[in-house]
């Protein structure tokens, strides 16, 4: 078997350089694929350099993951190690930004789950990059016109063990951890200030410490100091509570890696998969059932939860016709679940539930079976009694008539005010159930909460799925980026 050589490739324009190496894309002229490959100048490597390039080398060659660049191979002669990297041919997350200056949170979030994903598989084999960055994060488009992150450059990764040490110096000084700045000693959970960075940069088009001179830099990053949002930008609040976690300066404070992977922002448990299409269809198999049996409240919860995994799924997809022909699917069960809604709402609005009134006169409200009163009361009538042991609780008083706009505004359709005013009503409501005694206005409140944080997530999944009526909103704005 004939060795690989440099001979063996086309040499075509570089595509960067760094202190001991240059990338350029070439073509194999045999299989005429195209790659990138690493030229590295031996003579010009020193002993940390070297050590650098032989760790790169060893953990490329064991990690094998959607998100991160593939090392398809190496080789060297008397001057030079060749370095034969995935080629990916839509820049860097870095020109990204810059060509558009910030971007839409959706699109920061469709970014930052891939590279999670990547990291989740990174720490799953005890490994740190140690330089996250927009720079070193690529992108790729497939023939399906969708666009993939990969992390590359793991010339400053290393194994390490949660809770295991490091003093050396690594990283680069925007992105790196002020806890190797100031200390020099840190352990994984620096590579989470370094994605915190590039989420802020993603969102607002610079990083934080963005400053003029690298004495200004390390001053602002020793000093500790507070890390603002931009004024007058609107980010969700699941975004900048993400956001605030990552970028805490105490690493004991910082957003664990489990808490970061099972965030509500990046939602990963519905981040495609090969069992995410299995599901969907089994929530959407359950639902069907629930719909013909017209037990249709469960069916309408069931329709909703199945778009939380096809809208993802349709969002990835990179061959047209599947990504049709899941788009065409999603909507016709979106458009079910609104029909079902607002005949459940008509129905709510409608019924007197008399029955259930009498029930409650008869039995005595503070008697030990209180709990079975509450199990058979429908969603007036409980709302009704949860309101009118609400007078000595002002706050939660308040809470409730919030939600009951947010009933108001779903019943006339308008999804996005709905899910606005349930979300302002449960952030009351969680916080004043914490420190509610038990009792039956505990267990009304326990019920009501259930109720509208349902409603709510339905909603969300709703609202995904409408972006997709035109062409997902995502994928459309990397795609237009990518092919200028």
């Amino acid at each position: 078997m004939d060795l690989p050589r440099i001979t063996d490739f086309e040499i075509l324009e570089k595509l960067g350089a760094g202190s001991y190496a240059t990338v350029y894309r070439a073509r194999h002229k045999k299989l005429k694929s195209y790659h990138a490959i690493k030229f590295v100048e031996m003579s010009s490597l020193s002993h940390s350099s070297r050590e650098n390039l032989i760790t790169e080398i060893r953990l490329l060659r064991c990690l094998n993951h959607k998100y991160i660049v593939t090392l398809q191979d190496f080789f060297w002669d008397d001057k030079t190690i060749y370095i034969v990297l995935e080629y990916c041919n839509a820049g860097s997350l870095s020109t990204f930004i810059r060509s558009k200056k910030s971007l839409p949170e959706a699109t920061c979030k469709y970014f930052l789950r891939q590279l999670a994903t990547a990291v989740q598989y990174m720490r799953s084999n005890d490994i740190c990059h140690f330089d996250l960055k927009p720079q070193n994060l690529l992108l790729t488009r497939s023939q399906g016109n969708s666009v993939s992150l990969k992390v590359a450059d793991f010339g400053f990764a290393q194994h390490l063990k949660l809770g295991e040490m490091n003093q050396q110096l690594k990283g680069s000084l925007l992105y790196m951890a002020p806890e190797i700045v100031r200390k020099h000693q840190y352990d994984a959970k620096a590579d989470l200030w370094s994605i915190g960075v590039i989420l802020y940069e993603c969102l607002f088009g610079r990083a934080p410490y963005t400053s003029k001179t690298i004495e200004e830099l390390l001053g602002r990053i020793r000093s500790c100091e507070k890390i603002r949002l931009p004024p007058n930008v609107c980010i969700s609040k699941e975004c900048e509570d993400l956001l605030c976690g990552l970028l805490e300066h105490d690493p004991a404070k910082r957003i664990s890696f489990n808490d970061f992977f099972n965030h509500t922002f990046l939602d990963l448990k519905t981040f495609p998969s090969e069992k995410t299409l299995q599901k969907a269809i089994e929530l959407v198999t359950k639902a069907v059932e629930y719909d013909e049996k017209h037990d249709y409240k469960e069916a309408y919860y069931l329709y909703c939860s199945s778009l939380q995994y096809f809208v993802p799924l349709i969002t990835e997809e990179s061959d047209a016709n599947k990504r049709l022909a899941l788009r065409s699917r999603a909507l016709s069960y979106m458009k079910r679940a609104e029909e079902i809604k607002s005949g459940l709402i008509e129905e709510e609005y409608k019924n007197a539930v008399s029955s259930e009134t009498t029930a409650l006169k008869e039995t005595s409200p503070s008697s030990a079976n209180s709990s079975n009163i509450v199990n058979i009361l429908e969603p007036e009538l409980r709302y009704k009694q949860l309101y009118a042991l609400s007078h000595s609780s002002p706050a939660l008083k308040t809470a409730l008539d919030i939600g009951r706009q947010g009933e108001l505004y779903l019943y006339e359709h308008k999804f996005q005010l709905a899910l606005e005013t349930f979300t302002s009503a449960l952030g009351v409501m969680v916080p004043f159930l914490n420190k509610e005694p038990k009792g039956e206005r505990r267990i009304l409140l326990v019920q009501q909460l259930e109720n509208w944080m349902k409603e709510a997530e339905s909603i969300k999944n709703i609202l995904s799925a409408k972006e997709m009526e035109a062409e997902p909103k995502i994928t459309q704005t990397v795609r237009s980026c990518c092919l200028q």
